[in-house]
Order: C-alpha cells, then structure tokens, then sequence
C-alpha cells in the first residue's frame, strides 16, 4: 500500500493542456475515483501516475519518494486498461503469470511461488477454472476478471483502473462494482479509478476528485460532493437527473416579517429576496447578508435537487410556490421524474410512483428550503 501525492502538475499536448495544474493527495488504502466527462483530463492523470506520460511541470510522489522521471516498471503500480490489453496468444494462466515471469530475477520467485500466486488470484476472482482458456473463449466479464488478476497478481503498490467496467453490459456492470469494491478492500490497495460515470463514482469511491477542461473543480466524500457542491459545473455533474438551476436576482426591500424562505428557523424581519421570474423567496437576514457579502452583480443561481421537491395538484397557501406545466413524466419503478416547465425554465422533480399528473397539466411544486443552495451567476461558486 501507499500514498499519491500531485503537487501543481501541468501536461501539455502542443497547444492543449491536457491537465492544469492538478494538486491531489490520495490516502493509503483509499479508493480514490476520478470523475469527469470526455477530455477533462482524467485518464492523462492516471497516465501521469503511471508513468507512462512524464509531467511538463510539477511533482509526482507514490510513497513520499518523487517519481517524476521513474520508469513504469520501477513504480509499483499496477493498471488495467480500458480493452484489457490482454495476450490472445497466451492461456488466461500466462496472461496472468507474465507480470511475474517478467521480473522472475527481481521477485526471486521459484516456478512453484508463481503458480501458488496466479491460483490464489483467480480464486479470488472467480476465474480458476479458466485458466487453460484463451481470451477469445472469454466473455466480457470473464476478460475483465483476468485483467484485473494480472494487475493484482503482484501485489502493487497502487492499483490504477481506467474506466474498467465501460465495455460491461448493465447488468454485469452493476455486479461487477460490487465485487471491485469488496476486493479492494479486502487487499487494502490503494486505488485510483478513472470513470465518467458518477454512479461508479459514487457507488465505489471513498472519495471523488470532479475534474473538467484539465482541472480539478472539487474533491469530496461522494455525500459532500451530492449536497455541496462548490460550483454549478459539479452540482449539474453529479446527481441523476442533475440539479435543478434556477436563475433568480438578488433584491432587497422594505423589512417586513417571514416564516418561510431560506435560512429561516422561526418569524423573523428581514429585507432580502430573491426573484426568480415566476415566484419570490425570502432570505433570512443572515442569509441574505452573507450572499450579498459574497455577490457579484446581483445574479443568483437557486439550486435545488429533484428529491427536494414536492408536487401540489392544488395550489397551496404560501407564495414561494413554482406553478407550473407537465412536459412528461416517466415511470421507472420505484418513482416517477416529472418534467416540468415555468416560464422559459425546465425542471425535473422526483415524486412518489402514485403520483402521475398527465401532460400539459399544471402542478404546484414546493422546494425544501433548507436543503436549497444559492451560486453566484457571475463566477458559478457556492455562495451560502
């Protein structure tokens, strides 16, 4: 097991820079994912661990020894590929002996302690009994299984993973985290794992870095990352369907006294509301001090889950209410998304699998104020 540590670390391809100046620090044992959509320079991170990129700048630590210029195979670490890389012209057993075989001398390994090894392996895997097969007799899983075998069969340092599981069906996918999971934390390696995709993310990591354009934009528990993200890009990034945004202005307006609103624990006089084009909320006053401490211009972004929300088919008696109209509502089980349109604005609510409003009907929505989070327009950060 061991530490990763990125300290400033900048890779340019020509003219793009690939990663931008990333800072990580990842824990020995953890399951650290990397988060993000095509080209926000994830996978080069993961490249860059490796040592199969060298960085343009900044430093590279595994085991507080800097590794910048070490050679791959001098690192310890351990990766699986997307395709798997495997050798179709070797059994599932040679596939998985040869990261042995190829440092025999090194290891000092006797015939006898590698086979010990690969058996013990694919017996963790679930593989052992296809261990005189070749990969084009594989299934998808099955090659993945004896990918990560290889990886393993070592015992490294780090285990790196990129997006392993996306050449999976769903089905298999889903099975496929439970058992990566348990076996990472059965080895206690540690583990860097690169994903688009945010239910791996969320489902496996014990931490999430959400990198976008090269940079890392948060790094969190997944449960920080749900309910705080510190800017839009990471509140839209993460969470299915993502956060609602709503474009509101800051006002403030003759004191008068609320019950209701944002940062609110009782009644209580203030003069700060948001507009948001089709309904008003109040800010307490110590709410409404702090965002326009923190604004610039006075543009803000109400953020607010599709699960902070409730449908009305009546109208209630309180005025920070959303009227508005069913685009479409789709039925998936255990609860129904409902497709919502206010003004120019398009929201997606989460609601009971009974309740089904038709389309083109009007529906009252009620957010959850305590769990609402306010962005500043101009720059895109948490305010409050």
């Amino acid at each position: 097991m061991a530490r990763v540590k990125l300290i400033d670390v900048v890779k340019r391809f020509g003219k793009t820079v690939a990663v931008d100046h990333v800072s990580l620090e990842i824990g020995d044992g953890e399951f650290f994912a990397l988060l993000g959509p095509s080209g926000s320079g994830k996978t080069t991170t993961l490249r860059l661990i490796a040592g199969l990129e060298v960085p343009d700048e900044g430093e590279i630590y595994i085991d507080d020894k800097l590794v910048n210029y070490v050679h791959p195979k001098d690192r310890d670490v351990a990766m699986v590929f997307q395709n798997y890389a495997l050798y179709p012209h070797m059994k599932v057993y040679d596939n998985i002996a040869f990261p042995l075989i190829a440092r025999r001398r090194e290891l000092r390994l006797s015939k006898e302690e590698i086979s010990k090894r690969v058996v013990e392996i694919a017996r963790m895997l679930g593989i052992e009994n296809l261990l005189n097969r070749y990969p084009s007799q594989l299934s998808g899983g099955q090659q993945q299984r004896v990918a990560l075998a290889r990886a393993l069969v070592r015992k490294p340092k780090v285990w790196l993973l990129d997006e392993p599981l996306s050449n999976l069906d769903a089905k298999l996918r889903l099975l496929m985290r439970a058992e990566l999971k348990k076996l990472q934390r059965e080895l206690g390696v540690t583990t860097v794992y690169v994903t688009h995709d945010q239910v791996e993310a969320l489902s496996m990591a014990d931490r999430i870095a959400v990198m976008d354009q090269g940079r890392v934009q948060q790094i969190g528990r997944p449960r920080d990352l749900y309910y705080r993200p510190e800017n839009t890009f990471v509140a839209t990034f993460i969470g299915s369907p993502p956060m609602n945004l709503i474009e509101c202005e800051f006002v403030e307006v003759e004191e008068a006294p609320y019950t209701r609103g944002i940062g609110f624990e009782g009644r209580e006089v203030t003069g700060y509301l948001l507009d948001c084009h089709g309904f008003r909320v109040a800010l307490s006053r110590d709410m409404g001090s702090k965002v326009k401490e923190g604004l610039r211009g006075n543009g803000v972004i109400l953020g607010v889950r599709p699960d902070f929300m409730k449908i009305y088919m009546a109208k209630p008696p309180w005025s920070d209410i959303i009227e508005a109209e069913v685009v479409v509502t789709e039925p998936l089980g255990s609860e129904n998304i409902v497709t919502a349109r206010f003004g120019d604005k398009i929201i997606k609510i989460k609601a009971s699998p009974d309740t089904t409003p038709d389309m083109g009907s009007k529906i009252y929505v009620e957010i959850d104020w305590k769990k609402a989070l306010l962005f500043d327009k101009a720059t895109g950060k948490l305010l409050v």
